[in-house]
């Protein structure tokens, strides 16, 4: 799991040496289920947390923790049959220095959850009660060898399914908030606004990583939904870029997996896989 070229932390753009997401996190009470529709998708379940009901699922460069933790939970406003994707893990340079770099800026810090043993991945607040972890693995030892114990027989790195690789994550935020959240991942990790435009919600404002490699699609929600107690800022959809669409496309119903109507030939979007979560695809550039 150790990267061969290593970014340095710059005062010019990427500030952080960000260089791609490490993971992402979704909470549920119901592990076994949302592991299922992961599975469809072609994520593997290769390792147990040592201490804690968390499970690492993987499939080519993409770790997804599914955190199943009783005491998580507790603190938790998701619903019994619900999933939520609460955590995105930003690799950097340097973890360390990245957090005091955002300390500075004026983030807000996360009180650690690290038990004894464990390892302390700090990290700061996102939207609503998600957290944005940061997290460098130039390193022989990754933080998966440290915290989790692998499936025996399973192969601990298998391969991506039509390429699949992290795209964006869609967020919804309230009316007339683009530009507060704009500076928000721009003033604190360098995020800029990129070309371009959604086939599905073409009012998403698109905001790049400062590495290129993934980033945040902002997407207003209209003020009547934004009035509705049940519609909250947050992180509403986890995005995936393929190699071939419509190959992935016709995997997902082989699967059983339903794909809304609103799909085009270059951006496709699952139905609700499982309360609260959606899954979106997007076709890269260059397939002829």
């Amino acid at each position: 799991m150790s990267e061969t070229t290593q970014p340095r932390i710059s005062g010019q753009g990427n500030s952080l040496g960000m260089n791609g997401l490490e993971f992402v996190e979704f909470a549920t009470a119901n592990p076994e289920s949302f592991g299922a529709v992961l599975e469809k998708l072609g994520f593997v379940r290769v390792a147990r947390h040592r201490s804690r009901r968390v499970f690492l699922y993987r499939q080519g460069p993409m770790n997804v923790v599914v955190d199943a933790d009783p005491q998580a939970l507790a603190s938790s406003t998701i619903g019994p049959d619900s999933v939520s994707l609460d955590a995105l893990a930003f690799r950097v340079a340097d973890a360390r220095k990245a957090y005091q770099y955002l300390m500075e800026c004026g983030a807000w810090p996360i009180p650690s959850r690290a038990e004894a043993m464990e390892l302390n991945i700090p990290g700061v607040h996102g939207v609503g009660d998600s957290i944005l972890y940061l997290v460098d693995r130039y390193h022989d030892i990754s933080i998966y060898d440290v915290d989790f114990d692998f499936e025996p027989g399973v192969d601990p790195n298998p391969p991506s399914r039509h390429g699949l690789q992290f795209h964006s994550v869609v967020q919804t935020i309230e009316t007339w908030r683009t530009d507060v959240w704009t500076d928000f991942y721009g003033q604190l990790f360098g995020f800029t606004p990129r070309a371009g435009g959604e086939e599905i919600d073409p009012d998403c404002v698109l905001l790049a990583s400062p590495c290129g490699k993934f980033g945040v699609d902002l997407l207003e929600l209209p003020e009547d939904l934004a009035r509705d107690q049940h519609w909250d800022e947050g992180f509403a959809r986890l995005k995936f870029s393929t190699s071939d669409l419509a190959a992935t496309v016709a995997s997902l119903r082989e699967q059983g997996v339903d794909i809304d109507p609103r799909s085009t030939p270059v951006e496709a979007l699952t139905r609700n896989v499982a309360r609260g979560v959606q899954f979106g695809f997007v076709q890269r550039p260059g397939k002829a």
